[in-house]
C-alpha cells in the first residue's frame, strides 16, 4: 500500500473536494417507507386529506345534485360509485362526507385531548383532595360505555355537527387525563422538575414548558389512534339519526340510507364503508408506526431487525 508523502497536498486535494450528502432526500424517504411499510397507509390518508381540501375541484359533480333520471344506477364511467335513490353521484358525496368526518375528529381530539391533558397535569402535579376530585370525575366518566355516553348526551342536545363534536370530545376527557397523569406522576418525580420547584419557578412554567413536552410524545401517539375511533363513533351516531343530518353528505347517513337497497343494489353502500375502513385503518397503523418511532427502544428494536434482514 503506497503512503502518500506529501500530507499538505492530499489535505488540501481532501478539502477541494465538494461534500457529497449521504443520500438524497427522496431516498431516505424511500428507505423509511421499506423499513416500515406502515408508513404507506400515509399515503392514503394523504389522498383523503387533499380530498376534502379540494373537494370543490376533485369531485366530479356537486353533492346536492339530483339526477332522478339516473336514480339508482350501477357503477359506470359517469358516475364511479354509481347513485343513490335520488340521483345524487355517490363518488361526489363520499368526497365531501371526508370533510365532514376528518373535521369532526380532529375537533373533537382537540377539545378533548386539551381539557383532558390538562386534567391530569393537574392531578399529578397538586395531587391531595384536586387528585382525588378529578379522579373520581374521570372514572364516572369511564364507567359509562363511551357510544352510550355520547349517545345520551347527543339525544339530550340534539342532532348538530357541534353537539356531535361536543359530545365525542366529553367522552375521551378520561382516556386524556388518565394517560396524562400517569406520565406528569413520572415526570414530577425528576431531578430538574424538583430543582425547578427549589428556585421558585412558577407553576404554570412549570407545567406547561417543562412537563408538558416531556409527555408530549405518548399523547401525540393517542391522538393519532383518537382520530379513527372519533370518526368512527361519528359514522355510528350520524347512521343512527343522531349526527349529521340529511341532506349533507356525510359517510354514516350514506350508510343508513343504502341499507334499504343492501339486497338489490349493495354498491349504493362501497363507497363509504370502503373510505371509513381506509381512513380508520391508516390512522391506526400510523399511530402504532409513530409509537415505535418515539419509542427509542421499539425503534432501536426494529432498526436492528431491518439491519439484520438486509
Amino acid at each position: 500500500m503506497a503512503i502518500p508523502t506529501d500530507l499538505s497536498e492530499e489535505a488540501r486535494n481532501t478539502q477541494s473536494q465538494p461534500a457529497q450528502p449521504d443520500a438524497r432526500w427522496y431516498t431516505r424517504v424511500m428507505k423509511a417507507f421499506r423499513r416500515d411499510p406502515r408508513l404507506w397507509f400515509g399515503v392514503v390518508l394523504l389522498v383523503f386529506v387533499l380530498a376534502a381540501i379540494f373537494a370543490p375541484f376533485v369531485s366530479p359533480y356537486p353533492p346536492l345534485l339530483y339526477h332522478p333520471a339516473v336514480a339508482t344506477q350501477g357503477p359506470s364511467l359517469a358516475h364511479p360509485l354509481g347513485t343513490d335513490s335520488l340521483g345524487r353521484d355517490q363518488l361526489s358525496r363520499v368526497i365531501y362526507g371526508t370533510r365532514i368526518s376528518l373535521s369532526v375528529g380532529l375537533i373533537t381530539i382537540l377539545l378533548g385531548g386539551v381539557f383532558g391533558t390538562i386534567l391530569g397535569l393537574l392531578a399529578a402535579y397538586f395531587k391531595g383532595w384536586v387528585d382525588q376530585l378529578i379522579t373520581i370525575v374521570v372514572d364516572a366518566l369511564l364507567s359509562f360505555p363511551s357510544l352510550v355516553l355520547a349517545l345520551a348526551i347527543v339525544a339530550a342536545l340534539g342532532p348538530s355537527i357541534i353537539n356531535l363534536a361536543l359530545a365525542l370530545a366529553v367522552v375521551r376527557i378520561p382516556i386524556y387525563a388518565r394517560l396524562a397523569r400517569g406520565q406528569t406522576l413520572q415526570v414530577t418525580a425528576q431531578d430538574y422538575v424538583t430543582s425547578a420547584r427549589t428556585v421558585g419557578t412558577r407553576t404554570p412554567k412549570i407545567l406547561f414548558r417543562h412537563i408538558l413536552p416531556n409527555i408530549f410524545s405518548p399523547l401525540l401517539v393517542q391522538a393519532t389512534i383518537s382520530i379513527s375511533f372519533a370518526i368512527l363513533d361519528e359514522s355510528v351516531l350520524s347512521f343512527l339519526g343522531l349526527g349529521i343530518q340529511p341532506p349533507t353528505p356525510e359517510w354514516g347517513t350514506m350508510i343508513s340510507d343504502a341499507q334499504v337497497y343492501l339486497s338489490t343494489d349493495p354498491w349504493m353502500m362501497l363507497g363509504p364503508a370502503l373510505a371509513i375502513i381506509l381512513v380508520v385503518v391508516s390512522l391506526n397503523l400510523l399511530g402504532d408506526a409513530l409509537r415505535d418511532r418515539l419509542d427509542p427502544r421499539d425503534y432501536t428494536r426494529i432498526s436492528t431487525v431491518s439491519t439484520e434482514q438486509a
